[in-house]
């Protein structure tokens, strides 16, 4: 993140004195982050996602980046002509789809984020939940039927955290195996949710298009800055939580009920967000606690 020229010394030295103790508190703990949204479309956004995930590392945060890939899918899937259906906001993936899934996120979204964490001066690995039975899966039970998406059973922390101790930063696209070897299609968010519970980590950040949870969604000044999860069923009968936000708060709920120790939405639309988010008193979106 660099800070403008016409900055005076003092401003900059405060800048750094201020983000301090946030250093101190999450050294050495995991953060996990889910990526997905503008910000990993847009160029200038994705460059400072990139940045922001060495800087946390060069300065001890353990940091884990967990990503989707919806638009990236949807391309490959036009150029082979195979349609894009959804269902309750669900890819259905049939055999031809979750081969392309496979294909998309486990090889060219992953492979490309790590590279562009190198040219950042990062050092990364490129995994997905079926490498060393990461994410271990079965069949979503539903009223329709989804096809090859799947549910998570079973979390292996083992090569998270062997990536984490030799120093990169693990990269986790979210297919996963059952144990017949059957390949299902995982939820970015729910993945990172169920990561982050098991790895025990500090914080679970997922980025969205949106400012966070806002008691009127079309007025950003109403934001909600923090949110017990025992509030979540009054919310969502209020009308406050609806629509897409549903499933991705049900997802900070369980994260927190599993021992994250917070979780939070961000805007991931604003640039160097993740840094706002640990390093500074006011943070930006909405914790859950």
């Amino acid at each position: 993140m660099e800070i403008p020229e016409n900055i005076p010394n003092s401003v900059r030295s405060k800048i750094l004195i201020d983000a301090l103790p946030h250093i101190q508190r999450y050294n050495g703990k995991i953060v996990v982050v889910k990526y997905g949204g503008n910000a990993m479309t847009n160029e200038a956004l994705k460059q400072a996602v990139m940045s922001d995930i060495v800087l946390l590392s060069l300065v001890g945060i353990k940091v884990v980046l967990v990503h989707g890939g919806g638009p990236e899918i949807n391309d490959m899937l036009r150029r082979l002509n195979i349609e894009s259906k959804f269902i309750g906001g669900l890819r259905y993936t049939d055999k031809e789809t979750v081969d392309v899934v496979k294909m998309v996120l486990a090889g060219k979204v992953n492979k490309e984020l790590v590279a562009l964490l190198a040219e950042h001066q990062g050092s990364a690995v490129g995994l997905c939940g079926i490498d060393g039975q990461m994410l271990m899966a079965e069949k979503v039970e539903s009223e329709q039927d989804l096809g090859y998406v799947g549910d998570i059973v079973s979390v292996n922390t083992k090569p998270i955290l062997d990536a984490l101790n030799g120093g990169y930063v693990p990269v986790i696209a979210t297919v996963a195996s059952s144990k017949s070897g059957q390949t299902y299609n995982v939820n970015a968010d729910t993945a990172a949710a169920r990561i982050a519970a098991e790895l025990k980590a500090e914080n679970l950040i997922l980025m969205t298009d949106i400012a966070g949870l806002m008691r009127d969604k079309d007025d950003p000044s109403t934001l909600m800055p923090f949110v017990n999860v025992s509030e979540v069923p009054f919310l969502k009968r209020q009308g406050i939580i609806s629509g897409g936000m549903i499933p991705k708060i049900d997802c900070c709920v369980e994260a927190v009920r599993r021992g994250v120790h917070k979780t939070v939405i961000i805007d991931g639309r604003i640039p160097h967000s993740i840094l706002i988010e640990l390093l500074s008193n006011e943070g930006i979106g909405t914790q859950f606690k």
